[in-house]
């Protein structure tokens, strides 16, 4: 197919002038050990040459911002919004009130609102629930009818917490006030033109806010509020009072490093702290065990775990029950204390898992062929592509849409049928277009066209009527070329550069593991290089297994595979070099560990 991206590579620019990373702990080493309050001690503050220009490449410019330590997190006083929500808290604790957690069906929603319940139920709050929107049913957060949903139930809530949502529900928090229920909303989603009128709004991306962070997913947000709440509790007396133990909020970092990097935010320094030390809980087996069935569904070891395991094998099993069936099953898991019932959610997840890859894999074929149909007609394909088809799974078309753009390297909005004529659509973006102001955008130049939409820079959600689509196709595709250039769309792999024989060895590549985490805006490094090719096979049909060696004559052997393989191309007995864009990682066999390639791109 010839709509495929062209891609090209180009080295990280590393500047070490004025760099010093002698002035920090360096708190991700390989002797880093999980401690009672989730610190981690280091046996050496030593950073190697190449992890310097690594860092460096990502704009880490001083040790300090290499120091993982659960100090270094910025103060929550900071953060907007933040008192009028531990007042709301504080009440509802002193009273006993009813409190209805209303969550999000993704895994940022999901550990969102099982750390709520965890938390305030630790620090004596005895009347607590939750309540997920059904996607398929209501749609995404607080609306008004959630609140009805809400009233119906017994006993009826005195005070809503959103998490993960509700800055965009205006509608929702007004029905819930008018119902005399109270409103604290907890999010990290771009506010609207308008905000809700709740009691209490706590998201550092609202305006005001002086908090330092921005890039805080919806758990991370939630986790600051807590800490809030219990230094004010401590201060009152509270614990002593009611004779309870005072929480150690560390305890639960784990579900705080899942939520932030199955949410694919940033890694700035403070999300790096929270993940650092989740992953250190979980290394250490102080996980929740539905954390510890997930990884080993997925075949992960707890010990070896990083962020990447979190992103790619346990993410998208919680993730799958809101995409198939009701999220409750993933935030079961995450709370439930017994050890064989975490397993058997988790196993349920799974289940779900394997339909949504089987579901994903057919969407994707159909995706391709409408491409494939736009090049048989000679048509230019769109800057801002839209693809619809009335049987895709609107649970599905984000991962579809995802897939597409990383095949084209465009804005891509999928969409799939939904309720009442509207078609529900998923966006996601290239580095240059903030998808969600440009649907913004869309909107503001096009009255009427756009029902509802929100989102992120990379990724977006919004909902049109039937019958505006074609119009939509239009608008989208002049508000993508006004704001792209024709480089813009040609893809480009930044890289770490080559490296030497004596680089290409086993503690490498466990340095590489242990400097993490590597997450969104901290990647993890990947290198280029060329390679003689002595064996190549495929396995499990679509992988491609190589042995490559850095000279003709073998003396070098390294272990390589590629996933996902054009199979039109590979594997190919008359190559004999390749070029390679790799990560570095340790591969583990029968308890024999060696290096092994993960290749990216090969041509």
């Amino acid at each position: 197919m010839s709509n495929v991206a062209q891609v090209t590579t180009r080295r990280r620019s590393v500047d070490l002038s004025g760099v010093s990373f002698s002035d920090g702990a360096k708190a991700s080493s390989d002797g880093a050990k999980a401690s009672s309050d989730g610190a981690a001690a280091s046996d050496s503050d030593e950073t190697s040459p190449l992890l310097q220009r690594i860092y460096a490449a990502r704009g880490v410019r001083s040790g300090k911002e290499l120091d993982y330590r659960l100090k270094q997190l910025p103060a929550p006083q900071s953060m907007r919004g933040i008192d009028a929500a531990v007042e709301l808290l504080i009440q509802a604790l002193s009273d006993q009130q009813n409190v209805l957690v209303v969550g999000d069906f993704d895994a940022d929603g999901a550990t969102s609102t099982a750390l709520a319940l965890l938390a305030l139920r630790a620090m004596g709050l005895q009347h607590i629930d939750y309540l997920v929107p059904n996607r398929f049913e209501y749609g995404y957060g607080l609306t008004p009818e959630i609140v009805a949903l809400a009233l119906e139930a017994a006993p009826k809530p005195d005070l809503m917490i959103t998490v993960d949502n509700g800055i965009s529900s205006v509608s929702g928090v007004a029905a819930a006030k008018a119902a005399g229920i109270k409103v604290l909303i907890t999010d990290h989603h771009l506010p609207g033109a308008e905000l809700p009128a709740a009691d209490a709004i706590v998201n550092p991306n609202q305006q005001g806010c002086d908090f330092p962070s921005r890039n805080l997913a919806g758990v991370g947000v939630l986790f600051y509020l807590l800490m809030a709440l219990r230094a004010r509790l401590r201060e009152q007396g509270w614990f002593v009072s009611q004779g309870i133990a005072e929480p150690n909020l560390a305890t639960w970092l784990d579900l705080v490093a899942l939520g932030t990097v199955a949410d694919v935010v940033p890694l700035d320094q403070t999300n790096r702290v929270l993940v650092h030390q989740g992953i250190q809980r979980i290394r250490a087996g102080q996980s929740r065990p539905g954390i510890q069935a997930l990884l080993s569904l997925a075949g992960r070891e707890p010990q070896r775990l990083v962020a990447a395991d979190l992103g790619f094998a346990v993410g998208p099993r919680l993730n799958a029950a809101g995409r198939l069936d009701d999220m409750s099953i993933g935030i079961q898991c995450l709370l439930e204390e017994d050890t064989y019932l975490a397993r058997e959610y988790a196993a349920q997840l799974d289940e779900l898992n394997r339909d949504r890859r089987l579901i994903e894999a057919e969407m994707q074929r159909e995706g391709l062929q409408i491409l494939e149909q736009i090049h048989l007609d000679e048509q230019a394909l769109p800057w801002g592509l839209c693809l619809y088809d009335p049987n895709w799974h609107q649970g599905v078309v984000g991962l579809l849409a995802s897939r597409i753009k990383e095949r084209v390297h465009r804005p891509v909005v999928a969409f799939a049928q939904g309720d009442n004529g509207e078609l529900k659509g998923s966006a996601r973006s290239i580095p240059g277009l903030h998808i969600r102001d440009a649907l913004d955008a869309v909107a503001s130049h096009n009255s009427g066209l756009i029902s509802k939409f929100g989102g992120h820079a990379m990724a977006a959600g919004l909902s049109l009527k039937a019958e505006h689509y074609p119009a939509f196709q239009q608008a989208f595709d002049r508000e993508v070329r006004r704001q792209l250039s024709e480089e813009d769309l040609q893809a480009e792999i930044l890289t770490d550069g080559e490296l030497t024989p004596e680089e290409l060895n086993l503690q490498t590549a466990w340095q590489l593991r242990q400097a993490g985490p590597w997450g969104q805006h901290f990647p993890e490094p990947i290198f280029e290089g060329e390679f003689f090719v002595l064996q190549q096979r495929l396995v499990g049909q679509k992988h491609l297994k190589m042995t490559l060696a850095l000279d003709s004559q073998g003396q070098q052997l390294i272990d390589a595979i590629a996933f996902n393989v054009d199979t039109n191309h590979w594997p190919d007995q008359q190559r004999q070099t390749l070029n390679a864009v790799y990560k570095l990682d340790v591969n583990s066999w029968r308890g024999r560990e060696s290096v092994q390639l993960l290749v990216e791109h090969l041509w």
